[in-house]
């Protein structure tokens, strides 16, 4: 903020003057923070399709390798241990939201408030002062709060992701010793293989067992 000079009593238009101004540069930088969604947490999904029902899981004919692929899309949308833990990520962050934006409405109602005596000329030159570096203050620790919560949500998104990775790679190493594939794949729209051939896919048996086995550990 840049200092005035202060100015005496017997000039009351030049003072309230310059307290609007300053309290509009108060209002312009609170406006800045928005009132929107300050973070948008977001789990990667497709739009995998519905499992087929049983599927017949290709076995490695003659082929020096046995290659298979599974549908990271559908297994996204269709395994029960990521919708437990996009719920619990979105419970979060809709807390963390809730919290801040709370504060923002607290914090926007006091530069009203200050609007208004400044207006009235209500306070003294030296008590707007105060307020104004106040209001300064609980600005910029809400921008702080709200970086410290928009990384506190990307930590826990990454750490799904990392314990949902875990859970897979381990559920199809016990998977496949049963089919003893050489290569398991994973496919998803937009990826690196760009037409996969379909008797290879084993989503709906894969993804009708690591349910099954999920639900069982839960037990």
């Amino acid at each position: 903020m840049q200092e005035e000079t202060i100015m005496k009593p017997e000039e009351p238009q030049v003072k309230r003057k310059f307290f609007v101004f300053n309290f509009n540069t108060v209002l312009s930088i609170i406006i800045l923070i928005g009132i929107g969604i300050f973070f948008y947490f977001h789990v990667s999904g497709g739009c995998g399709e519905e499992p087929k029902g049983t599927a017949t899981v290709p076995v490695a004919g003659t082929n020096p390798l046995s290659v298979v692929f599974l549908n990271l899309d559908s297994l996204n949308v269709h395994y029960d241990f990521v919708k437990v833990l996009r719920r619990d990520l979105e419970t979060t962050g809709k807390r963390l939201q809730s919290e801040v934006l709370a504060e923002q409405a607290s914090l926007e109602k006091e530069a009203a408030d200050f609007q208004r005596q400044v207006a009235a000329n209500a306070i003294t030159e030296e008590k707007a002062k105060v307020i104004y570096e106040q209001l300064m203050q609980k600005q910029q620790s809400l921008m702080e709060k709200k970086d410290r919560y928009t990384q506190l949500v990307a930590e826990q998104e990454l750490n799904m992701n990392l314990r949902l990775l875990d859970t897979v790679t381990n559920f199809l190493k016990r998977y496949n010793t049963k089919f003893n594939y050489d290569f398991i794949m994973g496919f998803k729209k937009g990826g690196e293989i760009l037409l996969p051939n379909e008797s290879l896919d084993i989503t709906n048996d894969a993804l009708k067992a690591i349910n099954d086995d999920y639900n069982s550990r839960k037990k």
